[in-house]
């Protein structure tokens, strides 16, 4: 019997029991990343590899050595999670990989190294978004949660607000015009000299300053449940070059928690927008940014206000990790997905969404 054939039989006897221990892949851009997760709930072992100190002296992360450090790490990092999970890859009963979106170099040493385990072990290979990963996130952190619900889906790369529907159904509702949140963040610490990572450094520094310190434009976007970061930013740089320029104090914490505030405003408002709108009871926060203290405390009293339901991962579920890749992969499985070897990196995957009617 063929790979294919045997994985797909596999897989329609997981749907038919829907349960499975899934040994999951990440490595879409600075984290080698590997988990098991029991039912898309459970997390049996996780594993996190970072490459932050790395890419801190460059500024920033340089795709081609996050590829290099990828290799090195990414068999002891997957050892590592079987591991702790008393387990063999022999185990498992499925390995699921991220595929995109991400830096393709990196994306390649998650999937080559999935397809291969995935071919020797005669074990169904499952495809998963990124992005997808982290909305599950919240499956994991919040073992009862149940869609619909509305999510604010927040990082480097990604800010979107979205319905789920259901597992794998989503609904676009609103999404940023220019720059992504945590996109903004890290500009903005640029400005203020902070070294990379900047966004974390900004929200720790922007706890110590004034939020009203600083002015910055309140901004209009087309869209009702759209939002807009770069006039923020270019208001921001203006603003402090002027200062700098009249030798007018301002310390950097105000002007951290200045354009923190703006930016949390907007993705605050945007987001209670979507819920009412939608009339939905829960709200959930992913990605990054959903680790800003800022952010989570905003979304928290506003929901409290509108007796709406929040959920949020723990901060080391809203980074890169493997666990929430896994629990995205658990419904992909149910969902019917097909096990294929001819799976490839595609680095600007986007999130398969409806429009809302």
């Amino acid at each position: 019997m063929s790979y294919e054939k045997d994985a797909a039989r596999q897989l329609a006897a997981l749907r038919e029991k829907q349960k499975a221990d899934i040994l999951a892949i990440e490595s879409s851009c600075d984290e080698t990343a590997a988990a098991v997760i029991r039912n898309g709930r459970e997390i049996i072992s996780s594993v996190i590899h970072t490459q932050i100190p790395l890419h801190a002296m460059y500024g920033g992360v340089v795709p081609e050595i996050a590829s290099r450090q990828h290799v090195e790490s990414i068999t002891p990092v997957i050892d590592e999670a079987l591991r702790r999970a008393d387990m063999t890859v022999q185990d498992v009963d499925a390995i699921a990989v991220t595929y995109g979106p991400g830096l393709v170099g990196a994306l390649l040493v998650g999937v080559s190294a999935a397809k291969a385990l995935a071919y020797a072990a005669g074990k169904p290979l499952i495809p998963v978004n990124h992005i997808e990963g982290h909305v599950s996130a919240n499956f994991i952190a919040h073992p009862d949660l149940v869609p619909p619900f509305v999510c604010l889906v927040a990082s480097g790369g990604h800010s979107h607000i979205i319905r789920v529907n259901d597992y794998g159904d989503y609904t676009l509702l609103g999404q940023t015009a220019d720059d992504a949140a945590g996109e903004a963040f890290d500009k903005a610490a640029r400005v203020l000299g902070l070294p990379y990572p900047g966004g974390p450094l900004l929200d720790k520094l922007a706890r110590e300053g004034n939020p009203d310190a600083l002015p910055l434009p309140h901004v209009k976007t087309p869209g009702r449940y759209d939002y807009s970061f770069s006039g923020l930013k270019t208001a921001l740089i203006n603003q402090v070059h002027k200062m700098r320029m009249k030798q007018e104090m301002l310390s950097d914490a105000d002007v951290a928690a200045s354009f923190q505030q703006a930016v949390v405003k907007q993705l605050v408002e945007k987001t209670m927008l979507a819920a009412e709108d939608t009339h939905a009871d829960t709200v959930a926060l992913a990605g990054g940014v959903a680790s800003n203290s800022a952010l989570r405390m905003r979304m928290n009293e506003a929901c409290q206000k509108r007796g709406i339901r929040l959920v949020m991962p723990p901060p080391v579920l809203c980074t890169d990790n493997a666990a929430m890749i896994g629990s995205a992969g658990f419904y992909q499985m149910l969902r019917g997905v097909e096990p294929d070897l001819a799976l490839n990196a595609c680095p600007s995957l986007s999130l398969q969404m409806r429009s809302m009617e």
